[in-house]
């Protein structure tokens, strides 16, 4: 017996052995975290661009009653850090956990989900008070992130319970299409559009991370993280510490963020159309299959030829002509196509009718 107890001290003694003495140099270093979440707005006036919502988070977080809302819009713009800086500013770092409950594409969100785990957490109630002594509004708050992807069912399932437990319970839907989501609803909650972020907003949010991340860079390359991001603040980010990493003590440069994107260099776009309107038949074949063999996406091929044809001193009827091929070539390709066939259908498209001004 008396070995038994022996063996349990020791072992309850043998952490504390290992433990390294304060002030040492085995102390945890900062985590390494990716600059999209660093740098995630931490209160809703943090948020940028999005006016209305945050006046509308804003008048709750000062006491007045929060609707169940649906924002809506591209990816990147701020809908999800919006409602979770506003629930961290509702609850606090102590409630925060106990009041909200957020639910992804990637956790199981079918009938049965809704039945069983967002009922029971909405039926909870809760009081109205924090640890801190700070008022705190008496419901919880349903985050369902990517409301969109959600089966019929399961969205049907969900209206019943919005409205019985509107006591204690609000619900935020956040999704990319709001088409995709059931009218009953759609007319339960209040909507918000989420715009794509402005290039002024886009370039000033990545000179403040470029200055706390003491980076180097050129005026050229922000304007051509700002140009690929396409209003989606999350990608410009995402660009930004990849170019970071690759440049480390350099200057991040325009062609640097441009390789990263993965997007054509305009030089390229302008000498295959400059193929079409004046070479032959075999150039352009030549030009085509060198694209596509240097591993450049078809439908970033299609997406920068669509914007380089608009501005071609073209008729009406010939970019309306080509635009609608690129339309057949952008379902083909999206069907599983063959990415050398499709752009050789559409550049000889792009050939007959340049021909026709000649």
């Amino acid at each position: 017996m008396q070995a038994f107890l022996k063996g349990a001290t020791l072992q309850t003694t043998r952490p504390h052995k290992d433990k390294a003495p304060a002030g040492s140099t085995t102390d945890k270093k900062p985590k390494a975290v990716p600059w999209v979440e660093k740098y995630r707005p931490k209160c809703v006036d943090d948020v940028a661009y999005q006016e209305e919502v945050v006046a509308v988070l804003k008048k709750s977080l000062e006491g007045a009653d929060l609707p169940n809302l649906l924002f809506y819009g591209p990816p990147g713009t701020g809908k999800t850090s919006t409602i979770l800086a506003a629930a961290r500013e509702l609850y606090g770092p102590q409630l925060y956990k106990q009041r909200v409950l957020e639910l992804n594409a990637s956790d199981e969100r079918g009938i049965q989900v809704v039945r069983q785990k967002v009922k029971n957490f909405a039926q909870l109630t809760v009081a109205g008070t924090r640890q801190d002594g700070k008022p705190c509004p008496p419901f919880k708050i349903i985050i369902l992130d990517e409301a969109d992807s959600m089966t019929g069912p399961a969205q049907a399932a969900l209206r019943r319970t919005m409205e019985k437990e509107s006591r204690t319970t609000r619900f935020c839907l956040i999704c990319n299409y709001i088409s995709r989501i059931i009218e009953p609803l759609t007319s339960r909650c209040s909507k918000f559009r989420f715009k794509p972020l402005a290039n002024q907003i886009q370039e000033e949010r990545l000179l403040d991370i470029c200055e706390k991340e003491e980076l180097k860079y050129t005026p050229e390359s922000i304007a051509a993280l700002v140009k690929v991001s396409e209003g989606d603040l999350r990608k410009a980010i995402t660009f930004l510490q990849s170019a970071a990493r690759l440049n480390v003590d350099k200057e991040i440069t325009e062609r640097a963020i441009v390789e990263i994107a993965g997007v054509l260099p305009p030089k390229m776009i302008d000498s295959l159309l400059q193929v079409c309107f004046k070479g032959t038949f075999e150039k352009m074949e030549v030009a085509v299959r060198n694209m596509v063999d240097e591993g450049y996406a078809a439908t970033q091929i299609l997406s920068q030829l669509h914007e380089a044809i608009i501005e071609q001193e073209l008729s009406d009827k010939q970019k309306s002509a080509i635009t609608e091929k690129m339309a057949v070539v952008g379902k083909c390709l999206s069907d599983g196509a063959d990415e050398y066939l499709q752009m050789l259908s559409l550049c000889s498209v792009i050939m007959q009718q340049a021909h026709l001004n000649t």
